[in-house]
């Protein structure tokens, strides 16, 4: 295999573990926030503010439709079927689209917390080597 070759190989062996620890996440954090298992303490600014909370909430169909897409792509690609890298690229889609609102969202607040910047800067980030990779190698570009 040329280095070449190699470079989508490896840029899609990254997105795909990535994307198992994503979508696994976001399914866990759902769980234990539907649950209010989170101390207040561990959780963001403001967590107690109603539109806040409600703004967290807004996230639940997005992370949720991300994972159950990425997890099925994973899925499907491991089996050879048909339409499992457009399923992916599906959910990288959504899984960068929530980090972006999550990002803009905190900026746009001017809340600079690490721990909730980085891992929304992950989502943001991760999925974009891997949406370029898929769509090159996509035959509708032919």
């Amino acid at each position: 295999m040329s280095d070449t070759a190699a470079a989508p190989s490896r840029v899609l062996r990254f997105t795909k573990a990535s994307m198992v620890v994503t979508d696994v996440g976001f399914l866990a954090y759902w769980a234990v926030t539907l649950l209010a298992l989170i101390p207040a303490e561990y959780a963001y600014k403001d967590y107690r503010n109603p539109v806040l909370s409600d703004w967290n909430y807004s996230f639940v169909l997005l992370d949720v439709l991300a994972s159950v897409t990425g997890l099925a792509a994973l899925r499907l690609g491991r089996c050879g079927a048909a339409g499992a890298q457009a399923l992916m690229l599906v959910s990288l889609v959504l899984t960068s689209t929530a980090g972006l609102q999550a990002v803009a969202f905190w900026t746009l607040r001017g809340d600079f917390s690490p721990g909730w910047w980085l891992p929304n800067l992950f989502l943001l980030l991760f999925p974009i080597p891997g949406m370029v990779a898929l769509v090159r190698a996509s035959p509708a570009r032919a």
